[in-house]
Order: C-alpha cells, then sequence, then structure tokens
C-alpha cells in the first residue's frame, strides 16, 4: 500500500524582474522571469514576489506560472486587493482554484 514518492526539486535560475510595482500601502508587487530545467529541457517561468518595505517581511512564488498573462494578472489582482506577503500563498490558492 505504501510507497516510496521522489520528489524532483526545481531550481528557478537566471531570474530577472519583469515587472514591478510599488503600491501605495508601501509594499513592491514583482513579476520575475526565470529559467528551469524540466526533462532535460530549459523552460521559462515566470514568479511573483511581495516585499513589505516598512518591516521588510517578503514572499514570493518563483515559478508561479508559464504564462506571462497568467502572473501579471495576479500580480493585479494582489495590487488591486492590497496584499501583505504573508498572505500570498493563500491568494496564489484562490487565484488558482478560480482560474481552474
Amino acid at each position: 500500500m505504501f510507497g516510496m514518492v521522489r520528489k524532483i526539486k526545481r531550481i528557478v535560475r537566471d531570474r530577472t524582474v519583469y515587472m514591478e510595482v510599488y503600491g501605495d500601502n508601501k509594499i513592491s508587487y514583482r513579476v520575475t522571469a526565470g529559467r528551469m530545467t524540466e526533462n532535460g529541457s530549459d523552460v521559462i517561468t515566470y514568479g511573483i514576489e511581495a516585499e513589505d518595505l516598512n518591516t521588510g517581511e517578503k514572499a514570493s512564488i518563483p515559478d508561479f506560472s508559464r504564462d506571462i498573462e497568467d502572473a501579471v494578472d495576479f500580480a493585479e489582482m494582489l495590487i488591486s486587493a492590497r496584499t501583505h506577503p504573508s498572505k500570498l500563498y493563500s491568494c496564489a490558492l484562490n487565484y488558482l482554484r478560480m482560474s481552474i
């Protein structure tokens, strides 16, 4: 009944900031672009970062989506909702729930 599960660690390399917006709540929202290797080939992936410039709190999802439109749309949702970095993962789950 039980088996061994092998988890492949995926590391995003060569990250660069694609878009950065400084919100009126002093939180910086970023969409990043990077590369990761999957099945022997390089794949472009887009990530999300949120950094509170008052407290220094930071959260990121380095491989949020392979589609730039999804990443930018999610970043716009974070900005309009004035989301703090501590809520980034729960908002990402909500976004995925709505988009599927």
